[in-house]
């Protein structure tokens, strides 16, 4: 496995962390470091080191994950794809264009398709266009 510290230094970048669960934009219910799922229970705090830990061990699910659906990927722009999974999940990926692109061997096109995950409830979102700007820039390394 590829090192992952590029992609924990962007999860943490573009999640934040909260220590209280609690509704992301998506209506998922969420907690340290955007981490849902089991774990996650409304009005049950976490501490910051089992934030970083679940952080690490659902980043690197999510990497493995990124590179059976992408297996040539490598390096950072296995990293920036990952965080894209990471951020919006494996299903999005699995079905975008963004994944046929990266088959291709396009990655100028994928950059293109990353552009275009910047919604939330319809409208552009500042976070969202900075965190896709990112993971485009690092395709190219």
């Amino acid at each position: 496995m590829n090192d992952l510290t590029l992609l924990y230094a962007l999860i943490r970048r573009f999640e934040g962390c909260k220590l209280m669960p609690y509704f992301c934009p998506a209506g998922k219910l969420t907690c340290g470091f955007g981490s849902t799922g089991p774990g996650v229970v409304m009005g049950q705090a976490w501490t910051m080191e089992y934030a970083e830990k679940r952080m690490q061990s659902d980043a690197l699910m999510f990497a493995r994950k990124t590179l059976e659906l992408c297996p040539s990927l490598r390096g950072a722009s296995m990293c920036a794809i990952a965080d894209f999974s990471y951020n919006l999940g494996l299903g999005r990926l699995r079905t975008s264009t963004l994944r046929k692109r990266i088959l291709a061997g396009d990655m100028q096109g994928a950059s293109v398709e990353l552009s275009k995950w910047v919604y939330g409830d319809g409208r552009v979102l500042p976070g969202l266009v900075k965190r896709r700007a990112a993971e485009a820039l690092l395709l190219s390394f």
